[in-house]
C-alpha cells in the first residue's frame, strides 16, 4: 500500500503536563499533515495502574478529542448497539443513532471478549467522552473494517442532505418548516425505503436504509457530537489528567465558579483523597447541614486524614460538576476550608494563593443528565 505509519505509545502521565500534553497534540497534526497514520497505544512497558489509560476505547477517545477527530469508530464483535441481547432475544431492535446518550436505552452485554479491557459498555463510555469533544462516534463490526468508508460516506450525505434542506428553508418565508421534515425523513429509526410503487421496502440484512435518499450503510450505531464542544485546555482539564481526590464545594461556589470566579476557601466544605498542589481533583456540589455552617470557623481544627463532613450525603446526593488543577494540598486544604482569604495566612503560617483553584483551572462537565466520565479511575459549561 505504500503507506507511511507511526508507532505513538501513550501513558496518561505523558499527557498529564499541558506542555507534554500540547507537544503530543503538534506531534499527531504534524504526522496527519505529512501524510503519515499515527498508530496509538499504551505504553505497557512503563505503565503502572496509577497512570493507566484503563482501556483502549479511553484511550481513542481522549486521542479522538486531542486531535479534533471527525470521526471515532469503536470495533467490536457485534454490527451494532441493540435494545436487547440479539443472541437470546430474536426481537432485538438495532439502534442506529443516538442523539442523547442520557436517554439510551440499550444491552451491553452482547459484546466484549473475556481478552482484552474493553466491552460494549466501555464503549457507550468512551462514546460520551468523544462527542463532548465534537466527535462524532460509531460502534460497528471489527470484522469488516472496509465498513467504515462506506459508513462515512452514508452519514455525509445524510449532513449534505439536512443542511440542504435547512438552507432551503431559510430561503423561503413561511410553509412548512423544512427543517423539521429533514429532521424526520433522516430519522434512523426508520428501517425501510419508499419503492417505486410507494410500498416499504425492507433493509437488506445487516445494512441500514436513510428513508430520504435511499442510501444504505452497514449496519451500525452512530452517536452524534454535542453541539457546544468542549475543546483545547478544557478538555485536557476533563479528561487529560486523573483527579487525585475530590474538593466538595457548596453551591455558592458553584454559582461563582459558574461566573467564572476562581475558587474561594470559603465555599470548600470538605475533601478527600491524597492530592498536591497543582495536582487535579474533582469538584463536587453537596449542600451544606446546619451543623456546618455553625462550625465552620472552627474548620482549621480538622486533621488531614478526617472523613468528609459537614454536609447532607444524600439529600440531595453530591454531584460531580467537573475538574479543577488545586493551589492547596488535601492536608493544607482540610485546614483552609471554610475561611476567608485573609485567614489564610494564620491557618498555615503562609498563603501561596488566596484560591483554592484559579478560575483558569476549572473545567465544568456540560450540564445535563449524561457526563463524560474517565472510566478505570476512583469514583460541560466550560
Amino acid at each position: 500500500m505504500n503507506q507511511p505509519v507511526a508507532q505513538i505509545l501513550l501513558t496518561r502521565n505523558d499527557i498529564a503536563d499541558r506542555t507534554q500534553y500540547l507537544n503530543a497534540q503538534n506531534t499527531f497534526h504534524e504526522l496527519l499533515h505529512m501524510g503519515v497514520i499515527p498508530i496509538v497505544n499504551e505504553n505497557d512497558t512503563l505503565a503502572v495502574t496509577e497512570i493507566k489509560f484503563g482501556d483502549n476505547d479511553t484511550l481513542s477517545a481522549i486521542t479522538a478529542g486531542m486531535v479534533q477527530a471527525d470521526y471515532l469508530f469503536l470495533m467490536t464483535d457485534v454490527d451494532c448497539l441493540y435494545d436487547k441481547n440479539p443472541r437470546t432475544n430474536p426481537d432485538a431492535k438495532p439502534i442506529e443513532v443516538v442523539e442523547d446518550i442520557a436517554e439510551l436505552v440499550a444491552d451491553v452485554s452482547s459484546a466484549g471478549s473475556a481478552l482484552g479491557t474493553g466491552g460494549m459498555s466501555t464503549k457507550i463510555v468512551a462514546a460520551r467522552l468523544a462527542t463532548s469533544a465534537g466527535v462524532t462516534t460509531v460502534i460497528t463490526r471489527s470484522s469488516k473494517p472496509g465498513n467504515i468508508a462506506a459508513i462515512v460516506k452514508y452519514a455525509e450525505a445524510q449532513k449534505a442532505l439536512l443542511a440542504s434542506m435547512t438552507s432551503s428553508r431559510n430561503s423561503l418565508t413561511g410553509g412548512e418548516d423544512l427543517a423539521d421534515k429533514a429532521a424526520a425523513a433522516l430519522d434512523m429509526s426508520a428501517s425501510a425505503s419508499p419503492s417505486a410503487d410507494g410500498t416499504a421496502t425492507p433493509a437488506p440484512p445487516g445494512e441500514v436504509v436513510d428513508p430520504a435518499s435511499g442510501l444504505t450503510a452497514p449496519l451500525h450505531t452512530r452517536f452524534l457530537p454535542q453541539v457546544h464542544a468542549i475543546r483545547d485546555r478544557y478538555f485536557w482539564l476533563l479528561h487529560g489528567l486523573a483527579p487525585h481526590g475530590s474538593v466538595y464545594i457548596d453551591e455558592g461556589a458553584y454559582h461563582a465558579l459558574a461566573d467564572k470566579a476562581g475558587l474561594l476557601p470559603v465555599g470548600v466544605v470538605d475533601c478527600d483523597g491524597h492530592f498536591h498542589q497543582q495536582e487535579a481533583v474533582r469538584l463536587v456540589v453537596v449542600k451544606r447541614s446546619a451543623s456546618s455552617a455553625a462550625a465552620k470557623r472552627s474548620s482549621s481544627t480538622h486533621g488531614a486524614d478526617s472523613p468528609a463532613t459537614g454536609f447532607e450525603k444524600e439529600n440531595p446526593a453530591p454531584f460531580e460538576v467537573g475538574r479543577a488543577v488545586v493551589n492547596y494540598s488535601a492536608a493544607e486544604i482540610k485546614r483552609i476550608r471554610g475561611l476567608r482569604s485573609t485567614e489564610i495566612h494564620d491557618a498555615l503560617g503562609y498563603a501561596d494563593s488566596e484560591y483554592v483553584a484559579l478560575r483558569e483551572n476549572v473545567a465544568f462537565f456540560r450540564v445535563e443528565r449524561s457526563r463524560p466520565t474517565t472510566p478505570g479511575l476512583p469514583a460541560e459549561v466550560a
